[in-house]
């Protein structure tokens, strides 16, 4: 399985909207691409600018490109991303994940 990590900024102010726009774009594709295995939604506010960081999972680098393209390495992005983001930041991060562990009451 491997992660795939990005991150983004936005106005505080924003973030609740901004949110909403994550479900109807980006995390409803994520859902709808084969090999998907799921997404964590991160977020994190620092006075006036808030973080997001969303982490998907994904079968295999061929998964990935299915949703990324050939060029899986860059971020993807929708036209009405810079209603919201700060900046595009250019590339994610991927990397292999070796466990995932729940807590004990959660794996009966």
């Amino acid at each position: 399985m491997i992660a795939r990590t990005w991150h983004g900024r936005v106005p505080t102010p924003k973030a609740e909207a901004y949110l909403a726009y994550l479900q109807r774009t980006g995390l409803a594709d994520y859902a709808a691409t084969p090999g998907n295995q799921g997404v964590l939604v991160l977020r994190r506010t620092e006075g006036d600018v808030t973080h997001f960081e969303l982490t998907t999972l994904w079968d295999s680098v061929d998964a990935i490109r299915r949703f990324a393209g050939d060029d899986y390495a860059r971020a993807r992005y929708y036209p009405e991303d810079d209603a919201y983001l700060l900046e595009r930041e250019l590339l994610v991060r991927h990397a292999d994940v070796l466990l995932v562990a729940l807590p004990p009451a959660q794996l009966a």
